[in-house]
């Protein structure tokens, strides 16, 4: 792929380029009982060949020396709905970022019932909180006040914050969580690795596939369409991340060797694109990425994408363009509609190569 210019940032790159129809009846509103059968869609990116499989198939196209980066985050029940103190009037939260041990930037509807000052009780006061202030957007500051365990309390009354077009009811709350989640602070999965069960990755280890976890904390702002008509003019949400040592040297090693990094999803992705050095080198640390991949960047890291099938005019949809050529996207993207893939979270898979 070739390099776009730093400072061509004068360009246009039009929102609708990035459009295709989706029938609704595609977008997948339940997880699949077996995770790694669902489909999937394996894309050449220099040619644009697709060919079409089944998930658990993709150990056939990793090979040994390869490196697979997996998000290991992991999604907190951060949907919590409770009562003003006072007027008993409903009130929905959604938990966004943690900024201190008992106050969270929060979404809340409706937010003309909570002024700073407001109270508001969940679980019939187990858990208390109080708005303190409004920032960017309209979201609250709110400070929670309870006995115990916040995460325990929160496991307890908070329900998973599933995508806005998932309308059905999530039966077990596991199947919106990864195999591998284990660091606690999304407010959305990491929906490409949904398809993994500890088997296949034990089998994809066995191959002499070296597993690398970094972790990204998924903020809502994933969903939030592009409004500008000029993509160049979207700012993105700020997220959280985090990339261990040993796990930055699992990288650096595969890519000194010849191997290919093969990131699970576009958070892995952006972790590693964010945390990349001018030489090519994967830097341990932690920080926010507001990173933006749109095509003309410059892949530093990443060789390789699983990948779900995501929303019209997403920035989303635009980091796979970036990476595969937008012509070859929406060309697989005609097909997987054809051949009546699942869309979306819960949808089937694509591996771009």
């Amino acid at each position: 792929m070739n390099s776009g210019n730093k400072g061509e940032r004068k360009m246009e790159m039009k929102r609708q380029d990035f459009s295709f129809e989706l029938p609704q009846e595609l977008i997948a509103q339940d997880p699949l009982k077996d995770r790694s059968s669902s489909r999937l869609l394996v894309l050449d990116k220099e040619t644009g060949e697709v060919s079409h499989h089944v998930f658990r198939d993709i150990i056939d196209y990793l090979n040994p020396g390869d490196c697979l980066v997996i998000n290991d985050t992991k999604v907190i029940p951060a949907r919590l709905i409770g009562s003003k103190v006072g007027t008993d009037a409903k009130i929905e939260i959604l938990l966004l970022k943690r900024k201190s041990d008992q106050v969270w930037e929060t979404l809340v509807k409706p937010g003309k019932k909570a002024k700073p000052g407001a109270k508001i009780s969940f679980g019939e006061g187990l858990l208390v909180g109080e708005v303190i202030d409004i920032v960017e957007e309209g979201n609250r500051l709110v400070k929670f006040s309870y006995e115990g365990i916040f995460e325990e309390i929160l496991d307890q009354l908070g329900q998973m914050p599933l995508p806005p077009y998932i309308t059905h009811q999530l039966e077990d709350k596991n199947r919106y969580q990864t195999v591998y989640a284990k660091n606690s602070g999304s407010a959305a999965a990491p929906t490409a690795g949904l398809h993994f069960t500890p088997e296949l990755l034990e089998q994809i280890k066995e191959k002499g596939v070296d597993v690398a976890s970094v972790t990204l904390h998924v903020g809502l702002g994933t969903f939030r369409p592009v409004k500008a008509e000029n993509i160049l003019d979207h700012h993105m949400h700020s997220e959280f991340y985090r990339i261990e040592e040993e796990e930055a040297a699992k990288i650096n090693r595969a890519k000194e060797k010849g191997g290919r990094i093969i990131c699970v999803g576009t958070t892995s992705c952006r972790t590693v694109e964010s945390a990349a050095d001018e030489n090519g080198r994967v830097k341990a640390g932690s920080g926010w990425t507001d990173i933006f991949i749109y095509p003309g960047y410059w892949f530093k890291i990443l060789d390789c994408l699983i990948t779900n099938f995501h929303l019209p005019e997403s920035t989303l949809l635009m980091l796979v363009s970036a990476l595969a050529g937008r012509e070859h996207i929406l060309a697989a993207y005609e097909e997987a509609v054809k051949e009546k893939y699942r869309f979306f979270s819960f949808g089937d898979a694509m591996f771009i190569q």
